[in-house]
């Protein structure tokens, strides 16, 4: 992934679309007697990047097979671009992307083979800036993998591999953006370029990005919002710093004075440190003060839930949205 990629990343033009891309009302989702989903609600908005959190069995996968359309809920309302996933077209699926965490190909395709086979099968939609696959050369620049276009797909390495997954994912220029663990084998390099490819899918395309992870990080770096998913239910639902906000912690404050470190927990960071100011003056160096973290939040939803806590967790969620009316 290179800076000339940025070129290959043109506005949709897509003013008059609507603004909400996801909406889900009461979803639930019973698989016999266990209920997986017990009233799911949220909505995603054109160009917003939202990160689906949750603990395994939560419900992630679940939710995100209904929303692409492969899995019929049980019940409960589902509009992904205007339509119910359940009864989405070609020309539906032609609007949305997804990046799997694994699937089975063709090893011997090459993989320029591969993504121009696939570019066949878009069907136009109406929207004339994204009624066209993208251009072979620009996505393979844009995804890193211009070098490995003659490769076959089974020489690629775990990292190859998953740009190629990318790229087939924004192959048909999508409204919307599923990315299943999309790092996952990335080195450091290609997880910060493929972030910066994400931040200009979002902003210059106006893409619609939901996205499951398990690195609390990644997610705190790329999302705008973050959905927190246990007990069947959304438990959490903002931004990582409003999240954090909510969480009932102490800072942890670290200084140095006289060549002696120190640590203190303060329920309130700030007033504790102007305290130490006023005590101390130049005397303090080296001043560290954390706060509470997107994983402090989820591991203390998580746990609550774990411990049969769910009211107070639903409660907590509530509490939230209110307060962000």
């Amino acid at each position: 992934m290179t800076e000339t990629a940025a070129d290959t990343l043109p506005s949709s033009g897509a003013d008059d679309a609507p603004e909400d891309v996801v909406e889900v009302d009461d979803l639930r989702m019973r698989y016999g007697s266990t209920d997986v989903l017990t009233g799911v609600g949220f909505t995603a908005r054109r160009g917003e990047v939202l990160a689906l959190l949750g603990p395994n069995g939560a419900g992630k996968t679940t939710t995100i097979e209904i929303l692409e359309g492969f899995r019929a809920r049980s019940s409960g309302t589902v509009r992904v671009l205007g339509t119910d996933p359940i009864s989405g077209g070609e020309a539906w699926r032609s609007r949305v992307g997804i990046v799997l965490q694994s699937w089975r190909d063709h090893g011997r395709w090459r993989v320029r083979q591969l993504l121009e086979h696939l570019a066949r099968f878009y069907v136009p939609y109406g929207d004339p800036e994204r009624d066209r696959p993208r251009e072979t050369g620009a996505l393979l620049e844009a995804v890193g993998l211009a070098e490995q276009a003659e490769h076959r797909i089974q020489t690629l390495s775990g990292g190859q591999r998953r740009r190629l997954d990318v790229a087939i994912g924004i192959l048909g220029r999508p409204e919307l953006l599923f990315l299943d663990e999309p790092t996952a084998g990335f080195d450091p390099e290609a997880r910060r370029d493929f972030h910066d490819l994400v931040h200009r899918l979002a902003d210059e395309e106006e893409t619609t990005i939901l996205l499951t992870t398990h690195d609390l990080d990644e997610a705190e770096k790329l999302a705008d919002r973050i959905l927190i998913l246990a007990g069947g239910g959304i438990v959490a639902d903002g931004s990582a710093e409003q999240l954090a906000q909510r969480v009932e912690s102490n800072s942890e404050v670290k200084w140095t004075r006289g060549g002696q470190r120190f640590v203190h927990s303060a329920p309130d960071g700030t007033a504790f440190v102007r305290e130490l100011f006023e005590q101390y003056g130049t005397e303090v160096s080296d001043l560290e003060v954390r706060r509470a973290t997107l994983e402090d939040v989820y591991m203390d939803l998580v746990h609550r839930h774990e411990s049969g806590q769910a009211e107070g967790a639903a409660a907590a969620a509530a509490e939230f949205a209110e307060g962000e009316r």
